[in-house]
């Protein structure tokens, strides 16, 4: 047997129709429930109209199931429950209070402003509940596309035209060499004395590789590639096994017992914000993280015309 939509039925009715069910009188369901006895009538009929069959034998002293009814309702406490259930989530869903924030950040940050941010946050919204999503730049810009991410912690070159940008940190990248490396006593060195030394580099196609691969050029060297990794801390743990040298961002120098070099060359930094699409409004919760983080980074707050620093990945 097919419902049909055009019958009318609604979750009210079938609450309606376990209320009666429950008091076994149409007049007593309707005072419980408050409200006029002849609606409810007419809820009940509409069900028994869309099911195609009586559902309920009066009585001398009111109504009882049928062995039908019997089934329609045991389906009807579970379709309303689910429903009660739908609606308690959406309106936690709503909440600031008690909403979900799905955020996604760059590896490199998943020691380090993340934790904080997410700590900070927590004490100012302990309700509100995040999700993590942590991957690199490429994937987060298709996740704010189809919206599997509300909010990201990634480089200005992940983000688009189309995203709102708050700055966050601005990463200065140093050359890091293994322990007995010639350079390892330098405090400064240029790219362009690196043409012939061996690099551990990030994956091709992941936006920290394009930033390196930029800064390489922009130098006029193309150096040999001796080991390709999608983490920067294992990078740094190559590096200081004696596999090659990488550029990093500072904050993993000598995590494995790699040394540190000064990169003097122009553009050796990346600028790290949140981000989010404009396109799509965000959930209550996800509003209150952007309103948190723009409050907790002085002199910084979304702007309508904020463009993302190009330099990142």
């Amino acid at each position: 047997m097919r419902l049909s939509y055009r019958a009318g039925v609604r979750i009210r009715d079938l609450t309606w129709l376990v209320a009666v069910a429950e008091q076994g009188h149409v007049t007593d369901a309707a005072a419980r429930l408050g409200v006029p006895q002849p609606t409810v009538s007419r809820a009940l009929a509409r069900v028994e109209s869309e099911i195609g069959a009586p559902l309920l034998t009066r009585t001398p002293t009111g109504v009882v199931l049928n062995p039908l009814g019997e089934l329609v309702v045991a389906a009807a406490r579970d379709l309303t429950e689910r429903y009660r259930r739908l609606t308690d989530d959406v309106a936690r869903a709503l909440n600031p209070d008690s909403g979900v924030v799905r955020l996604a950040f760059l590896d490199s940050m998943a020691t380090t402003l993340v934790p904080r941010l997410l700590r900070d946050f927590h004490a100012e919204a302990p309700g509100v509940r995040i999700e993590l999503r942590q991957e690199p730049g490429h994937e987060i810009e298709a996740d704010l596309l189809t919206g599997a991410a509300d909010v990201a912690v990634t480089s200005g070159a992940t983000a688009g035209p189309a995203d709102e940008w708050i700055p966050l940190q601005h990463d200065r990248l140093t050359l890091i060499v293994p322990p007995s490396h010639p350079l390892r006593t330098r405090r400064s060195v240029a790219l362009a004395e690196l043409a012939d030394v061996g690099f551990v580099c990030v994956l091709p196609g992941f936006g920290y590789r394009i930033l390196t691969d930029r800064l390489l050029a922009d130098a006029g060297v193309a150096p040999p590639v001796t080991f390709e990794s999608a983490d920067l801390a294992t990078i740094e743990g190559l590096v200081a096994a004696g596999l090659g040298v990488a550029i990093v961002p500072q904050a993993f120098v000598g995590l494995s017992g790699s040394v540190g070099v000064r990169l003097t060359d122009h553009g050796a930094a990346r600028d790290i914000g949140l981000t989010w699409r404009t396109d799509r409004a965000l959930t209550p919760a996800a509003s209150r993280f952007v309103a948190f983080v723009a409050r907790r980074t002085p002199g910084l707050a979304p702007a309508a015309d904020a463009t993302p620093h190009p330099d990142g990945g």
